[in-house]
């Protein structure tokens, strides 16, 4: 029975390239010249470190870019609160959010069933299985999802004939 997988992922090492490109245009950029500008990661947290709120958005728009230019998709990211630190310094938290929730899951089951296709889904996890008995159906699926479901990165893999 043909099926598919839809999921929701990031490639770390890619944000990892993604972040020491910022950095390194930070670094370079005159208006940066001695400030202490600049982004960390840990797992699927950053943590953007600037010297007051107007350096540190621009700083983020150089992150997004970047990971727009290596092919992640910037609606993953999550902002966090701006904390101040010593004197004028700020921080903010990032979170790089992977795989579904369960609440866009069962979002995402239902828009499938109230379209009437005649597919099966199941929730696995944090990923989404299709199943359907045409392959025309479920590539209907997937055009269905990509149309209603717009404020969240996925991805549909394992497409199984």
């Amino acid at each position: 029975m043909p099926s598919f997988d839809i999921v929701s992922e990031v490639d770390k090492q890619e944000i990892r390239n993604a972040i020491d490109q910022a950095n390194k245009e930070v670094g370079a950029r005159f208006d940066f010249k001695g400030t202490d500008a600049r982004i960390e990661q840990v797992d699927f947290l950053l943590t953007v470190f600037a010297d007051d709120e107007f350096k540190l958005e621009q700083v983020l728009d150089i992150l997004r870019a970047k990971l727009t230019k290596r092919g992640i998709d910037v609606r993953c990211l999550e902002k966090g609160q701006i904390e101040k630190i010593s004197g004028n310094k700020v921080k903010q938290l990032i979170t790089v959010k992977i795989g579904l929730d369960a609440e866009l899951a069962k979002r995402i089951v239902r828009n499938i069933k109230d379209s009437k296709l005649k597919v099966q889904t199941s929730i696995q996890g944090d990923v989404v299985r299709v199943m359907g008995a045409k392959r025309d159906v479920l590539q209907d699926a997937i055009h269905l999802v990509k149309k209603q479901i717009d404020d969240f990165p996925m991805q549909f893999q394992n497409f199984r004939d």
